[in-house]
Order: C-alpha cells, then structure tokens, then sequence
C-alpha cells in the first residue's frame, strides 16, 4: 500500500468519526495537568523487554549538561560488524510517558525481521532515554534539558560513535505517545536534521490554553516555568507556521492515530488541519477502533511500518544527489 492509498483511507475514515469523537472531546474542558517531570539516567529492562533483539546493546554516554552518564539502547544490522566502510540511515525511537530506554525494543524486533525478511534496507535504530513526563523539552528550573542532551550531544554521539550518515538524508525520527509528542516538536523544530517523522498517537496539545488555565501561583512548578515566552517557544503549531519553508524543503511528515484514543486523537486531528492549512504535504492515518495501544498498532501496520522512513530517505538521497550534481555543473 502506497502513501497515497493511505491518506485516502484516513480522510474516508476521518469523515466517519470525527463528529462523535469531537462531542465526547468538548465535554471534557478542562486540561488535566501534567504529572511533574523525573528520570532514571540509567534504566534496566523489564522481564518482558529481554532477551534483547539481535544485534542491540544496551549502553550509556556522558552527558556534560547534567554530568551523568545516560543509558539508550542502539540496534546494528547484520552487515555492520562485517563491512567496515558501509554507513547506515539512522531511526530516533523515542518512548512515551513512563518508559525508558527499553520501551521500543519491540520496534527493534520488527525492523530487524523486516531486514532479514529483504522488506527494508538495513538500518540503525536507537533508543534514547527521555524521562518520564518530559515530553523531550528543556524544563524551566535546568533539572532537565532533555532537549539540549539529545540535540547537541545525543545524537552527534552517536554520529561521531557509529558508522551512520550523518546527514539530514540518513536520520529519522518517531515515537509514541508522549514519544510522539516529543519527536513532532523536535522535527519541526528543527527541519534540516531530519527528513522523516513518524507522529505515533502523540498529543500535538496546544500549549498556550495549558498555560492559561493553570492557576498563577502554580505556573512556577509546571515543566516549562511561568514565563509565557517559555510556552511560545515551544508551542508546535507556532513552530509549524514559522518554519513552514523549510519543512516543507526537507521533511517529511507522517501522523497516525487510533479513532478512540480519545486522549489524543482530538489534537492530533487539530494539528492534522493545521499541516493542510500551511500546505504543509503530509500522510495522516486513522486507524478505525484502535485505542492507546502502542503494540495493536505496529501490529495492524507491521508490513508497512518503516516504509514512509525508507521511502523519505530515498527521496532526500535523489534530491541531495540532484543538488550536488548541479553545483558540479
């Protein structure tokens, strides 16, 4: 199934549910405050998270910004170990709220079958280690710069440690949930260093109506502080709007969400007519059904769950060949 086969069965599916969704969403005014932000720098995996897939480890890195090593887990395809000049695209796998570095790793084992199976190219995948209720920002009182760790250190560790293409053309990003969440901002945010998001169920939340209705006095402890030009900054539709151009140069953009999952699906659609008012080109999904569930949906779309990453680096690769052929001339 091609991208545009998708889209079209999202928009069909779109029509269907949205006014009752919708009703149940305005019920529900008032914003439920987010839990306060914590981590564990370096986790352990639960029983039901080993044994690893092939060819993943489990490994920390030094971050200076919080002088503490930090534990991610990174998958190496079969052929790494055995051609030493190969370099591989990269997936940032981001985890949702309450989990840690291990929560993907059931990604890791779909993306390594797939590989065996000749379905994908053969691929990096890392698993960062977000916190819990972070949503991959910079918090307000520098307790976590979760943003900044994985931006100007994580990732150039892992470009400077590993044999990837350290290029917008090789680095995809994704998560679920507040993973998600997170990786939508990232990518928006910042749109030369990826060329493909892929928005897993993750809240696309309008922060400026979080800020207002927090009472004042409380505004101080929530994650981004009580100066509004913190909550601007980090606003994704302000972001979209402002980066509009070079989003729409270099990257690509994938949403897909269950119709009730009530608890994000009103903002995801939100942020789903946001990208079409910007002509912003993108695939959206809904998936008819489908609640918060992270596992039913990679196995509803497990033969295709990688192919809008494979098929956004190809189309990155033609274009930068393209371009740099050109300067040539």
């Amino acid at each position: 199934m091609n991208s545009k086969s998708i889209v079209f069965i999202a928009c069909i599916l779109l029509s269907v549910v949205w006014p009752q969704t919708s009703a149940q969403d305005k019920s529900k005014k008032k914003t439920k405050s987010p839990s306060r932000p914590s981590i564990v720098w370096v986790n352990q995996p639960k029983d039901n998270q080993l044994p690893l897939p092939p060819n993943t480890q489990h490994l920390t890195f030094h971050s200076t910004l919080v002088d503490r090593e930090v534990g991610y887990c990174i998958y190496l395809p079969p052929s790494y170990a055995l051609i030493a000049e190969s370099r591989y695209p990269v997936i940032y796998n981001l985890h949702g709220n309450g989990g840690s570095e291990f929560t993907s790793v059931d990604s890791i084992r779909v993306l390594h079958e797939g590989i065996e199976a000749g379905r994908w190219p053969e691929m990096i995948m890392v698993l960062p280690n977000g916190g819990h209720s972070t949503f991959y920002k910079n918090s307000a009182d520098g307790r976590f710069p979760i943003e900044s760790i994985l931006i100007t250190e994580f990732i150039p560790f892992i470009d400077a440690n590993y044999r990837t293409t350290a290029a917008r053309h090789g680095r995809c990003i994704e998560g679920f949930s507040m993973g998600g969440r997170g990786s939508t901002r990232l990518a928006v945010k910042y749109p030369e260093m990826f060329c493909s998001l892929f928005c897993q169920a993750g809240n696309v939340p309008h922060l400026l109506e979080t800020f207002d209705e927090a009472e004042p006095e409380t505004r101080k402890d929530l994650l981004l502080g009580a100066d509004r030009a913190n909550w601007e900054a980090d606003d994704v539709y302000k972001l979209t709007k402002q980066n509009a151009v070079r989003i729409k140069e270099n990257l690509r953009i994938q949403i897909a969400c269950g119709t009730k999952d009530f608890g994000h699906i009103k903002t995801v659609r939100d942020f789903h007519m946001h990208l079409q008012t910007l002509g912003i080109d993108h695939t959206y999904i809904e998936l008819e059904g489908l609640a918060h569930k992270r596992p039913e949906m990679i196995g509803r779309m497990k033969p295709i769950w990688f192919d809008y990453h494979v098929e956004s680096m190809q189309r990155a690769t033609v274009s930068l060949q393209k371009k740099n052929s050109g300067k040539v001339r």
